[in-house]
């Protein structure tokens, strides 16, 4: 599953807007020299929002001069910040530990790196338990015989608890100790992994594994794997006199589908909790100019956790599905079934010794609590310096402003307010609606890509998977850490990171179009569907007796350099090896045979009379009885094929699509950082929660949810080949390469263009938007030095 980041904003804000309509108040009622020290003020702030620097127009000495006392303002502030932790007593709400796992030693850990390292190895473990679950599903479905479209509905469970749950648990929790609520939804993840393999300890490994292991009387029979398959393989020829593939159960036990679904709903409530407060109490506990580079290293950690899942699923499935037992069968055979549930037990055990340690942390950092204590005590005094010759009345005005708004407590009626609030943030809803028309967008990509790759441009399974989860990967980690690490150093504007967001978009919307037009042209011509359908059609054909109605997608390669859906499509009634050990099908009614067509020079070697002969007069398999008689005369009369599709030469479009597709992935990446600091500043500080549960529900909803149901309705209507079950039609075997290539990334293209036409309000709406404390600090420092060069000047004429 894909994360959602969602806006808030740096606390100070309301109360700077409290200042502006106190200044406003006190503009109608002063004397004009009033009026003159708050008009500068008001010019020296508008200077710092309209250049980005205080010191824009003035000397170079001077700029100078105050890098070196905001240098200076920093180490005095890291010595004061010392100097009170020091002397302050441990509180509650800074105490790292609970119960007995209290102390110095624990009190160590409580701080912004153990934090981040920490929450970065949950979620690493945590985006493992969908690799996993993806890697694994295909064993699942064998053993309790679920059909894909069932598999789809219990794979959005997540998504549908995150939708009814997210905003409300985001609310409440938010007010709360936020670390050990994470630890509670680490603890339904937990329930999650064990609930996802319990169907293994009720019901077993299953009869049909059973039979095929020694402790229950099964005899290893020497190339009894080999047999296997050739049996399955021989179902895929034509049998004129029957005996050929037959049709696929529908559906097995019910129960297990339901105790999967119930899993995956769990699931999501512990996904919502750890993403929308894991990231804001980082947000709210480390310095506003660190954020970046946390949040990137994070990002960089749980990127790590599909590549571990999916190779941890590699293991597990190497194993038998019961371990303590021998089978007599290896893993290669087609009846094999690997140890599925394993993997479940291993990830929740790592995640609950990790929720244990997450929970721990206070319910404040320490050190960001002596930080805030430091510059609410500066904040008093600046506001005391400013209205130190003030009326009696704006002094009056000034002492409710020093008074701390007090919490409001979690409430029904103040959870609608807030929401309220936050729906009428004209920031934080473009910002919203962006992120779900990019995550539709993005859908087919992320749960297409290797196949895509397999369709157009001819690659193995193997190479399609090793690229998604490897080099675009490695682009996207680079891009997230780098990103991050220049936003710390040089502290771009909102409005700045906010045109970089629209920039990545329209990027991405050049590089969907440019897949577009990347295809294999040999590829989408070189496929021959010819299906006989009697509903449609009596006419007899030249595969209309082969019964190859239930025949799996097996592609076979003509000897006319065609691909034929299977060899039993292909009309091919026998199998045998060639002189270089090849297996070649042969008196396949539908190919032509090379000596018919002279001009057409054969891809293989053809079976010869000397073949048949040299393995005893026997194919590895009987062939079906011939219309001719003779089980050599067919040899020079019918087509012959070979095992997969014929040999296209996409390798110069593959690379071109990789080359784009990992720019995309590197270019998208460095868009994270921006667009998370964006959005967790657009909003108040008390509402940052419950804005990313919020968020989050809205993209669980008009995303998560329909975009796989769309985007698998699109794809269904470009198959050109559908399999059959014995009650309904199957899965899709065969795309239509170019309408796929069109379609697919035309229709992304739309979506995405309308998410970055939204990022282009967020960039419209974001133009006064401080993003770290060097802004707010130094607009406050302008200020000052106004009121100071003023009254001097008012002292002088006195």
């Amino acid at each position: 599953m894909v994360e959602m980041e969602n806006p808030g904003k740096d606390e100070r804000e309301p109360k700077d807007n409290r200042d502006a309509e106190a200044a406003t108040e006190a503009e109608a009622s002063s004397d004009p020299a009033d009026q003159d020290l708050d008009e500068s003020n008001i010019n020296a702030e508008t200077k710092l929002l309209e250049n980005g620097n205080i010191h824009a127009t003035e000397k170079p000495t001077k700029t100078k001069t105050v890098k070196g006392e905001k240098s200076e303002h920093d180490r005095t502030m890291t010595e004061e910040i010392n100097k009170l932790l020091n002397d302050m007593p441990l509180e509650k709400d800074i105490t790292c530990g609970f119960w007995i796992f209290k102390g110095r030693f624990f009190q160590s850990f409580a701080n912004q790196t153990a934090y981040v390292i920490l929450y970065g190895i949950v979620g690493c473990i945590f985006s493992m338990t969908y690799a996993y679950f993806n890697g694994t599903i295909t064993t699942i479905e064998k053993r309790f015989k679920i059909p894909s479209k069932n598999t789809g509905i219990i794979s959005v469970g997540n998504d549908i608890s995150q939708m009814l749950v997210s905003a409300v648990l985001a609310y409440y929790a938010g007010k709360g100790h936020r670390p050990r609520w994470i630890g509670f939804g680490l603890l339904t993840i937990v329930l999650f992994c064990l609930l996802t393999s319990t169907p293994h300890f009720l019901y077993g490994p299953g009869e049909d594994a059973l039979a095929l292991t020694e402790e229950f009387g099964a005899v290893p029979v020497e190339n009894g794997t080999n047999e296997a398959i050739e049996e399955q393989r021989s179902k895929m020829l034509c049998r004129l006199n029957g005996g050929g593939a037959e049709c696929e159960v529908g559906e097995g036990n019910f129960a297990p589908q339901v105790i999967l679904f119930v899993a995956q709903f769990i699931s999501g409530i512990g996904g919502s909790l750890y993403y929308t407060l894991g990231v804001s109490y980082m947000d709210d506990n480390t310095k506003k100019s660190k954020t970046p580079a946390l949040l990137s290293l994070s990002y960089f950690l749980r990127m790590l956790g599909p590549a571990i899942g999916y190779a941890l699923a590699s293991f597990c499935l190497r194993l038998y599905i019961a371990p303590q037992i021998h089978p007599v069968i290896n893993n290669k055979d087609p009846r094999w079934l690997g140890a599925w549930w394993l993997g479940w037990l291993v990830m929740g055990g790592l995640l609950l010794f990790s929720s244990v340690f997450l929970s721990m942390f206070p319910k404040k950092l320490p050190r960001a609590a002596a930080r805030r204590m430091i510059e609410e005590e500066r904040r008093k005094a600046r506001l005391s310096l400013k209205y130190k010759e003030s009326s009696e009345k704006e002094q009056l005005a000034a002492e409710l402003e020093e008074k701390s708004p007090t919490e409001v407590q979690a409430s029904f009626k103040d959870m609608l307010k807030t929401f309220r609030r936050l729906t009428s943030n004209k920031t934080f809803m473009c910002n919203t609606l962006s992120s779900i028309f990019y995550l539709v967008g993005y859908t087919p990509y992320w749960i297409f890509t290797p196949k895509y790759i397999e369709v157009q441009y001819r690659q193995s399974a193997a190479t399609s998977s090793m690229v998604t989860g490897t080099v675009a990967l490695a682009f996207s980690a680079v891009g997230v850490l780098l990103s991050g690490f220049i936003i710390s150093r040089f502290k771009p504007r909102a409005r700045y990171m906010a045109a970089w967001n629209v920039i990545v978009g329209f990027l991405t919307v050049a590089g969907i179009l440019a897949y577009a037009f990347i295809g294999c042209p040999g590829n989408e011509s070189s496929v021959i569907v010819n299906i006989h359908d009697s509903t449609l059609s009596n006419n007899a054909t030249c595969n209309s007796a082969c019964a190859c109605d239930y025949v799996r997608y097996s592609p076979v390669c003509g000897e006319n350099n065609m691909t034929y859906i299977s060899a039993c499509h292909a009309g091919c009634k026998g199998e045998q090896m060639n002189s270089d050990g090849r297996k070649i099908f042969y008196d396949c009614s539908c190919i032509p045979s090379s000596n018919e067509n002279a001009t057409t020079q054969p891809i293989f070697k053809r079976l010869t009379a000397r073949d048949m002969m040299s393995h005893n007069n026997i194919s590895l398999m009987e062939p079906a009885q011939s219309s001719l008689g003779s089980p050599f005369s067919e040899l020079n009369l019918a087509g012959q094929a070979m095992p997969g599709s014929c040999p296209v030469n996409c390798w110069a479009q593959f690379v071109t699509f990789l080359a784009v597709m990992c720019c995309l992935k590197f270019v998208g990446a460095t868009g994270r950082a921006s667009n998370f600091l964006v959005s967790v500043r657009c909003v108040s500080e008390k509402d940052k929660t419950a804005a990313m549960g919020l968020g989050m529900m809205m993209c669980s909803m008009f995303a998560f949810i329909p975009s796989p149901i769309f985007f698998g309705w699109v794809l269904d209507r470009m198959c050109l080949v559908w399999g059959k079950t014995c009650t309904n039609k199957g899965n899709c075997w065969l795309y239509d390469p170019q309408s796929m290539r069109y379609t697919l990334n035309f229709t992304a293209a739309v979506f995405i263009a309308i998410g970055a036409i939204f990022d282009t309000g967020v960039w419209y709406y974001v133009k006064d938007l401080k993003i770290f404390d060097e802004e707010v600090k130094d607009i406050e420092m302008k200020i000052v030095q106004h009121e100071e060069e003023l009254n001097a000047e008012k002292n002088t004429e006195i």
